[in-house]
């Protein structure tokens, strides 16, 4: 698909592809507490991060939430807590680093899955496909905040082979298909609250479990391997994992807020949906019948590849809409430091990475930044 390389030097109003959304209000909120904190001393594992837990608990209806300093952390050592250490791990090609160093510092081997271009996530079969005597562990990732149409299939293979499924949930605060949150189709889940993510708590990471045994390892792991936070017997080989009681006020305040943020990137959305259609343009990542998508990003897929940089200038140069471009460039085993564990060939993973873009979309994005992007992406591609 070329792009309509047309000069136009008309004005806009910037349009960024992301964006930390906090209001006056939540900046006086947050600012009251953390003076509580710091008048109080207590700064760490104190009462606003037991707070934090037990709402995001209750968000995911899970029995157990635990929180740590970063998504990355709470996935390795829910990793950790399954014993991997010398044992097989499948992991999607289509995801972060964060994914795939999670499983090596705990101690396991990642073995690449090919991705389901119908959810950019994982099929069922690409799984069982991979299933060795050796894998100890499936992680599924919910891209874009999209939770698959296929993870009952998912979850009754793995609870079929006696093999521990782990959702990494980092985009997908809130998103859910047939009533089930993501985070709870698995034996336990990680959560981000990196800035870039839809709820933030400045840096930080939730584990979602309903396990008894890995929400007590996990907060032996967070806290140095300790027995207790009130004594120094050190029964795990642990890390400073903890959340700050600073974090943890930051992370109330976001996931208080968090359905009416997720209401108005869903508004947001179906503006978008409405323009695709009937126009030459990219076809949206559906949705699954009975699934909630929390639109962390808003994915859209062309036929063929098209020059991403090109367009990407076009639309910042002239019309002051900034694309982030796409989830991720291109699949987790084409970087160099994980070129040793690529034994495979995964050719839907580089295709889908190479043909999609994703939109702006922000909790505070109006109706007019969503009509200037539409107007954008359509002059752009079809010259409308």
């Amino acid at each position: 698909m070329g792009l309509t390389m047309t000069s136009n030097t008309q004005k806009h109003t910037p349009v960024p592809a992301a964006k930390v959304d906090f209001s006056a209000e939540d900046r006086q909120w947050i600012a009251d507490r953390i003076k509580d904190v710091l008048a109080d001393g207590h700064i760490t594992l104190g009462k606003y991060g037991t707070e934090f837990e037990e709402k995001f608990s209750a968000f995911c209806k899970a029995k157990h939430a635990i929180a740590v300093n970063s998504g990355t952390s709470a996935l390795e050592i829910i990793l950790r807590t399954l014993n991997i250490e010398g044992k097989d791990v499948l992991v999607p090609a289509n995801t972060f680093f964060a994914t795939i160093a999670a499983v090596i510092h705990a101690g396991g081997r990642p073995i690449f899955t090919d991705t389901d271009p119908a959810s950019f996530g994982s099929s069922p079969e690409e799984i069982e496909r991979r299933l060795t005597s050796k894998t100890a562990a499936v992680i599924v990732v919910h891209i874009g905040g999209i939770v698959s149409a296929r993870m009952p299939e998912i979850q009754a293979l793995c609870n079929r082979k006696g093999v521990a499924l782990v959702e990494d949930a980092a985009h997908a605060h809130g998103s859910s298909l047939d009533g089930v949150m993501a985070g709870s189709f698995g034996i336990a889940s990680s959560f981000s609250f990196y800035p870039t993510k839809l709820m933030t708590s400045g840096e930080g990471g939730m584990i979602v479990t309903n396990d008894n045994y890995i929400a007590k390892e996990a907060r032996s792991y967070r806290d140095q391997g300790k027995e207790s936070f009130s004594n120094n017997i050190h029964t795990r080989m642990g890390y400073n994992w903890r959340m700050s009681e600073p974090h943890a006020i930051i992370g109330l305040r976001h996931l208080e807020r968090l359905p009416s943020m997720i209401a108005a990137r869903q508004r947001i959305a179906a503006l978008y949906d409405e323009a695709m259609r009937g126009y030459d343009l990219p076809t949206p990542l559906p949705i699954p019948k009975g699934g909630i998508c929390n639109f962390y990003k808003y994915i859209a897929i062309f036929r063929e590849v098209i020059d991403r940089k090109a367009l990407k200038l076009k639309l910042r140069d002239d019309y002051n809409v900034s694309l982030s471009g796409e989830v991720y460039e291109e699949p987790i085993h084409k970087q160099p430091i994980f070129q040793a564990y690529q034994t495979v060939s995964l050719p839907v993973s580089e295709d889908i990475c190479a043909r999609h873009i994703c939109l702006p979309l922000f909790s505070s994005m109006t109706n007019d930044q969503a009509q200037q992007v539409i107007a954008a992406i359509r002059n752009t591609l079809t010259g409308v």
